[in-house]
C-alpha cells in the first residue's frame, strides 16, 4: 500500500474549485497527529514546490501564489489532509502530492489538476 493516497483532482475552467484529499495510509496515528503535513505540486519541467502546510497544532502556511484561494485542513481521526482550492488559475495546473514536512522519501502517485478554458 502506498504511503500517501491522493485523490480529488480533475479538469476545471479558470475560477473553478476542487477539493483534494490525502490519506496517510502507512503512518500510524501517534506519528501522524503531531506531524506537519503539506501539499506539494509539480508542474511539467518545473521543480516540486510546497504549496500549503499544516502543523499538528493546525497552524497553516501557504506559498504566496495561493494565499486567499487555497485552504489546507486535516482530520487526525482519518489520518487525512485536505486542500480546498478556489479561484483556480491555469498556473495551478500540476500534479499535487501530500507528504510530511520535511518530505520523506516515499511519495504517492499524486492527483492531476488541470485548469484551462
Amino acid at each position: 500500500q502506498a504511503h500517501f493516497l491522493e485523490s480529488g483532482g480533475g479538469s476545471v475552467q479558470p475560477g473553478g474549485s476542487l477539493r483534494l484529499s490525502c490519506r496517510a495510509a502507512r503512518m500510524i496515528t501517534s506519528t501522524f497527529n503531531p506531524a506537519t503535513m503539506a501539499w506539494y505540486r509539480q508542474a511539467p519541467e518545473k521543480q516540486r514546490e510546497l504549496v500549503a502546510s499544516i502543523s499538528g497544532g493546525r497552524s497553516t502556511n501557504y506559498v504566496d501564489s495561493v494565499k486567499g484561494r487555497f485552504t489546507i485542513t486535516r482530520d487526525n481521526a482519518r489520518k487525512s489532509v485536505y486542500l480546498q482550492m478556489n479561484g483556480l488559475k491555469p498556473e495551478d495546473t500540476a500534479t499535487y502530492y501530500c507528504n510530511t514536512v520535511p518530505p520523506g522519501d516515499n511519495w504517492g502517485q499524486g492527483t492531476q489538476v488541470t485548469v484551462s478554458s
